[in-house]
């Protein structure tokens, strides 16, 4: 399912920021922009709603609107390695790269394969702002808000994810690459956010990477339908014998490797960010 307009457009900003490096640069054209006050209203009415009943209500809502969307878009996805997730594994950061809308469903989809009930998104504010069924999911499909606000990440998002990490231990899904690249099938050097967390509150990281398949019916006039492989590379853990700093250093290192490697291994060929059409899953114009 494609979800957006203005695909080539949104390719040709791609391959720019791709080729010259730039690769957390937003692509999307008429993604909502926030000034520092919309973003402060936005987490500040998270923090004061999150607790009360019309919210978990609305919650509850989105995630079974999210879990129904989960069985249709991935009724045939594969997940390999699911071996190297221990039973008891307890709170986690789950890593995975970043290309659709939809493609949390993934991971969903490996949560209710291993029998857990809770699923955090970690979200940035500008998709709270978003309107329509999609907005509605954005906001309430158990999606946590991120900003740049200092004061927010230091008191409020460290304490949102020790509640949910190491009080409740539940899963949370942070996406290392920050920005939606449409279909884009490379892993791109991360950001250092899931692996500070990771570091600062102990806990361990599943290493994920989305392969996507061609498939030979239409989705639109410019594109095939694609079909997910869910590949669990590994599990990351923290050293005691290690600094924050250090811990963050090697998690974000070991992540972007596994992935670079699995990327190798599944497409055939050498990760470069030279573009090429195929770097775009689907696309009739790589065909």
């Amino acid at each position: 399912m494609i979800i957006g307009e203005n695909r080539e457009a949104v390719i040709k900003n791609i391959k720019v920021y791709a080729e010259s490096g730039q690769f957390h640069n937003k692509v999307e054209l008429n993604d909502p922009v926030l000034t520092s006050e919309e973003n402060r209203k936005i987490t500040n009415g998270y923090m004061e709603s999150k607790n009360t009943l019309t919210y978990k209500i609305k919650k509850s809502c989105g995630v079974a609107l999210a879990k129904a969307a989960t069985r249709v878009i991935n009724k045939d996805t594969e997940i390999v390695g699911l071996e190297k997730i221990p039973k008891d594994i307890g709170g986690v950061l789950i890593t995975s790269n970043h290309f659709s809308p939809l493609e949390n469903t993934v991971i969903r989809h490996l949560m209710n394969t291993l029998g857990r009930k809770h699923l955090g998104i970690i979200s940035q504010t500008s998709n709270f702002a978003m309107k329509g069924i999609i907005g509605f999911l954005m906001n309430y499909a158990d999606t946590i808000p991120i900003s740049t606000d200092p004061r927010y990440l230091i008191k409020d998002f460290l304490s949102i994810l020790k509640e949910r990490l190491v009080d409740k231990k539940h899963a949370v899904l942070l996406y290392p690459e920050q920005e939606m690249w449409f279909n884009y099938r490379k892993p791109r050097p991360p950001k250092n956010g899931a692996y500070f967390y990771a570091a600062k509150l102990n806990v361990p990281i599943i290493s994920c990477f989305v392969e996507m398949v061609d498939l030979p019916e239409d989705d639109t006039v410019e594109f095939k339908k694609v079909k997910y492989v869910l590949h669990i590379l590994d599990v990351l853990y923290p050293e005691l014998n290690k600094s924050v700093k250090e811990n963050t250093e090697a998690l974000g290192e070991a992540d972007y490797t596994l992935k670079k490697n699995c990327y190798e291994t599944v497409y055939g060929k050498e990760l470069t960010y030279t573009f090429d059409n195929s770097d775009i899953a689907g696309w009739k114009e790589a065909l």
